[in-house]
């Protein structure tokens, strides 16, 4: 039996939500897409909630929400999938990376600080910063907050990892310290709607934005039309928009998922706290813990810790493979894409990425995976150490 590295976890109450939209009268630009941005709103503790076809797209239109445009930058995490960065591409602004944190693997803010000085001094200070809350940890966000008033940049979280995340006891997404911030749910993040986004705000006028921009600039809005008299059918497109909307079958199934949610990272928590024990006196590191975080561990990384850890990574993949465990590696780095390496990105300029990318592989860690399989992974990771000890 394969075990992935994540999977989705869907329940008989989920089939029959969606089995219910299929025989109603709206599959698309009906109530339950609004139903589940009041519920997500509820839930994160924010004003306002957008939803869109995929974390992608909420990002592009985060961006554009902002008015990012030519000539402006944008900065993300070097360590997290390329959407991150292409969001700012989308929009004609140039597109600087960010290193890590080499205990959380987030933003350091260290080298965030002296980037910005070092910015501020050659005229090119960044308009937007995507902080990544990678793998479910939750960005030192007040740090990066406090900076964004010294040096005047705009910030939106990427927290596609992060649903139901925790920092001083505030959810991620109430955007506290950001103007917007964006979760996914793709079947293998913390609840899924197949495919799937959400953008939530505390701002008004950017809330209105998105909502434009996600259904082709068009607005249906008849105290802002700016034809006078139209006949009862009107609409007018006010911009330049895409067709980046959530259905209702998303909406339906996100609505019934968002119900277990607390469950899911209950037990997403265990499993992790599972994996500390039993594997602490093996040559790994494991992600470290703060009293002050809730992390909802989308992913589970950990690091080789011994002499030639890209070598031993690789037979340690090919290994599992064997055994029908499909480990994965997150992520390989932006500027290692060919389409980035072009932009003149080089890589001795991301000490901490480099360590950790030469030693990380992410454990399987979802709902659904059952106690046998865990231990099945865990005794198989000691026998191949036993025969890899340096």
């Amino acid at each position: 039996m394969i075990i992935p590295y994540s999977k989705q976890s869907i329940s008989k109450s989920d089939i029959k939500a969606v089995t219910k939209v299929l025989r109603s009268d709206y599959l698309t630009q009906g109530p339950k897409v609004l139903e589940f941005e009041n519920r997500i709103n509820k839930f994160v503790k924010s004003r306002f909630s957008v939803a869109v076809n995929s974390a992608t797209s909420g990002l592009h239109l985060a961006c554009l929400a902002l008015g990012l445009k030519k000539g402006d930058w944008l900065w993300t995490s070097v360590n997290s999938f390329v959407a991150s960065a292409n969001c700012g591409l989308y929009c004609g602004a140039k597109i600087d990376l960010l290193d890590i944190d080499i205990n959380d693997y987030n933003i350091s803010i260290n080298l965030l600080e002296k980037k910005l000085e070092e910015a501020k001094k050659n005229n090119k200070l960044p308009k937007i910063i995507i902080p990544v809350h990678f793998a479910g940890r939750p960005c030192k966000m007040r740090e990066i907050f406090r900076l964004s008033k010294k040096y005047h940049f705009k910030i939106i979280e990427d927290a596609s990892h992060a649903l139901g995340a925790k920092i001083n006891n505030k959810k991620i997404g109430a955007c506290n310290f950001s103007s917007m911030t964006v979760f996914s749910f793709h079947p293998v993040k913390n609840i899924t709607t197949a495919e799937g986004g959400i953008v939530t705000t505390n701002n008004k006028f950017l809330a209105n934005k998105l909502k434009i921009l996600r259904t082709h600039g068009i607005n249906k809005n008849k105290k802002k039309f700016l034809t006078k008299n139209p006949p009862p059918w009107f609409f007018e497109q006010v911009d330049l928009g895409f067709n980046y909307r959530m259905n209702d079958l998303e909406g339906a199934l996100g609505i019934s998922q968002l119900v277990k949610l607390n469950f899911f990272i209950k037990k997403r928590n265990q499993i992790a706290n599972f994996y500390q024990k039993k594997l602490k006196d093996l040559p790994i590191i494991l992600p470290s813990k703060d009293k002050n975080i809730l992390n909802c561990y989308h992913l589970f990384p950990i690091r080789i810790n011994i002499e030639n850890s890209k070598k031993i990574r690789l037979k340690l993949f090919n290994f599992f493979k064997k055994k029908n465990i499909f480990v994965n590696v997150h992520y390989i780095p932006i500027h290692y894409h060919p389409y980035y390496a072009k932009m003149g990105f080089k890589r001795k300029d991301y000490p901490n990425l480099e360590k950790y990318y030469g030693s990380v592989m992410s454990l399987p860690i979802f709902p659904d995976i059952k106690k046998t399989q865990l231990e099945k992974i865990i005794k198989y990771l000691k026998i191949f150490f036993k025969k890899h000890k340096k």
